[in-house]
């Protein structure tokens, strides 16, 4: 299975590309996407978009994950977290990709075992997980590729479940 996390922010919109095969994960893609500077938000969600578009279509996943909404503590930036969030959705689905939704502290568990923990334990632990060489990925592909892992542990619990259930 190809699953396609991704991390959306209003400035950096990560992703990453995880292949998940019975008992191993390996990273297939990952980066940035980045909105020209200086653009006011209304004007970044279309690269954005368009960006998410072209990498679909080129990778052609099997299914995509996204994090879901945090309680950020300023409602201004929860509204623009949520526009971003809104136009990769409407990307994913036109895409014809089955979307999963996972909490921050969902992912964070997943993949370090702690909902708390902090980027760069997330990241080392991404760097693990996925057996990647040298220097750790940009925080926001870290965080996206963190989101599949967790779609990878999360199917794969599902299966197992619907599998003991039929014995």
């Amino acid at each position: 299975m190809l699953i396609l996390g991704i991390d959306p922010g209003s400035r950096v919109t990560g992703y990453g590309m995880v292949e998940s095969r019975v008992g191993s994960l390996r990273a297939v893609d990952f980066g940035t996407i980045v909105p020209p500077p200086g653009l006011d938000l209304i004007d970044r969600l279309p690269h954005i978009a368009a960006a998410l578009d072209r990498l679909a279509e080129r990778a052609n996943p099997d299914v995509a994950a996204i994090e879901d909404l945090f309680h950020a503590r300023n409602s201004r930036v929860a509204l623009q977290l949520a526009q971003v969030r809104g136009v990769a959705l409407l990307s994913l689905l036109r895409a014809g990709l089955p979307v999963h939704e996972y909490a921050p502290r969902l992912v964070k568990k997943a993949v370090t075992g702690y909902g708390a923990a902090d980027k760069e334990q997330v990241s080392r632990m991404v760097r693990m997980l996925l057996h990647l060489e040298g220097s750790l990925p940009a925080g926001d592909a870290s965080d996206a590729l963190a989101v599949a892992i967790c779609h990878a542990h999360s199917s794969t619990s599902l299966q197992q479940t619907r599998l003991a259930a039929r014995i």
